[in-house]
């Protein structure tokens, strides 16, 4: 049996003012870094065989604390990336909402395609649900653990269980530094064990992407 681990990133300053990130290369705060410490030795625990992140740093330095304690050497995977956000890059949450009032209304709602330059939902799972598969593939019968973002967890794990839509939006977002683990076997194929574990670490902002 494979076990997937996919871990969000730690808190960045643009996550704790609301503004949105995409693929932006935004780094770790001093709390996203705290975060990623105190998180790495509950994953070191169950002793990864394989580390991968996104190439953004929030994400690679993240990983970075744990290959710290494993001696893993994190590999870098683009397709890990979080969900491109188009014209609202860079600007907070608020602003993008004044200037894109249309796209932000069909992007509350759940559009799957809200206009505006943002990668379409079906894109971006298909995009990191192939990476998660390739990283699952590096360790077959082991644990894997990928360091990415929290839109981009939340539609590759959603790609891997053949989740609609309408039942991803259900599902609460990861916290920062946070994790889903999904398990695979020939019988039952891939299936949620758990989901938003992490350590309890001082609050942060609420962020939306």
């Amino acid at each position: 049996m494979t076990r997937l681990i996919v871990w969000r990133h730690g808190n960045t300053d643009w996550n704790a003012a609301g503004r949105v990130q995409g693929q932006v290369d935004v780094p770790l705060n001093e709390l996203g870094r705290d975060q990623a410490r105190t998180a790495a030795p509950l994953l070191a625990a169950l002793r990864p065989d394989v580390v991968v992140a996104s190439d953004l740093r929030r994400a690679a330095d993240t990983a970075a604390a744990l290959a710290q304690l494993t001696g893993q050497p994190v590999r870098p995977d683009s397709r890990l990336r979080e969900r491109y956000f188009g014209q609202w890059q860079g600007l907070a949450l608020t602003d993008a909402a004044a200037r894109f009032p249309t796209e932000h209304a069909r992007w509350r709602a759940g559009d799957p395609d809200p206009g505006a330059g943002i990668e379409s939902l079906d894109d971006l799972g298909k995009r990191v649900g192939e990476a998660l598969l390739a990283a699952a593939e590096l360790a077959d019968g082991g644990t894997v653990v990928v360091a990415t973002h929290g839109g981009a967890a939340r539609q590759g794990v959603g790609h891997l269980l053949d989740w609609d839509h309408s039942v991803l939006r259900s599902v609460g977002s990861l916290a920062n530094c946070h994790w889903t683990e999904l398990r695979h076997n020939d019988v039952r194929g891939w299936h949620l064990r758990a989901h938003n574990v992490g350590p309890i670490t001082r609050p942060a902002q609420p962020e939306p992407v």
